[in-house]
Formats: C-alpha cells, structure tokens, sequence
C-alpha cells in the first residue's frame, strides 16, 4: 500500500513522509534506533500454540549442556528421567500440567460479585441522597382515583380502557 502510494506521489516520498525510511526517522532518538522489547521472541505455554518461539531456558548448566549432547545420541539410551529434563528444558509445562483446572474462576466469580455489590451499593446511595421522593401521582390511591376518573370520562371506549369495563356491574370485564 506504500510503495504504491509512493510511486503515485513521488513528492511525499522524496519528502520522507511515506515508507519505513521516514518512520524510523520521526521515531528514532539520536544516532540509535530504540528497539522496543515486544519485538524480541518470548516464551509462552499456550495449548493453541504448541511451539513456543525460543526454549523455555536459554542458560544452561553444564548438566543441561551434558544430557543436549546425549540427545544427540539415540534415544533409547536416555532413561524416563532425562526424557523428562530434556523437555523441560524446552518446555516449562506439559499439556497435562496445562490442561490441569486452576482456581481462577474463583477469582472472576468473586470479582463479578465484588462487582455488582458495588453497584447495589452506589444505587441503594443515590436511591437515599441523589434522586428526589416520588411524585404523589404514583401512589396507589392517586392511580386508583385516575384510573376511575378515565373510565368515568370513557376514555378508549372501542378498544382502549373503557372497552374492558362493565358499566352495568361496575366490574371489569372477564
């Protein structure tokens, strides 16, 4: 995308604008480059991904160095014991180490509930000192006095409230 832009605009190139070039130029400190440290291979124990960029131990001890060049060798000469250590030169974790339940859920669960508590609280808080007292009209009294004073009036009298009173038994209708 670059380079095509590039080639459509040589002013911008030549001006350093577009390209690595120019890049590395507006973020370069002085005569170095500052290479940031996400750029470097790392290790991770991921199931999705089996391979791991660079070994779990990059020193070794001479034992570790020994038991590399017995490796070389045949491998029905390493015992159980040094299978296991050269693995876990390369590996931090077996899959079954990492497939092993962890009590992390505990921790979400409790920070889901720390979570809603919170909310319970700051609502009880503004419920008490932020909101004003219900208007009168909500009170039950006031709503029963409205809604008599709607069917009184025969307000929605094909199909609204008044439709669905009796007049006669001065009842709702079944």
């Amino acid at each position: 995308m670059l380079s095509i832009l590039a080639q459509r605009s040589p002013l911008l190139a030549k001006m350093r604008v577009l390209g690595a070039v120019g890049v590395r130029a507006a973020h370069s400190h002085g005569d170095h480059d500052v290479i940031p440290a996400f750029t470097f291979p790392t290790y991770h124990d991921l199931r999705h991904v089996p391979l791991p960029d660079i070994p779990f131990r990059a020193a070794l001890t001479s034992q570790e160095t020994a038991l590399k060049e017995k490796e070389k060798g045949p491998w029905k000469q390493l015992s159980p014991e040094e299978k296991k250590s050269l693995y876990h030169i390369m590996f931090n974790q077996t899959y079954a180490e990492m497939n092993k339940p962890n009590q992390e859920w505990k921790t979400v669960l409790g920070g889901v509930f720390f979570f809603v508590g919170f909310t319970g609280i700051v609502m009880w808080w503004q419920r008490v000192h932020v909101f004003p007292p219900l208007p009168h009209t909500l009170e039950e009294e006031w709503v029963a006095m409205q809604t008599r004073r709607m069917l009184d009036m025969r307000i929605g009298a094909i199909e609204g409230l008044s439709s669905k009173w009796d007049y006669e038994k001065n009842e709702w209708k079944k």
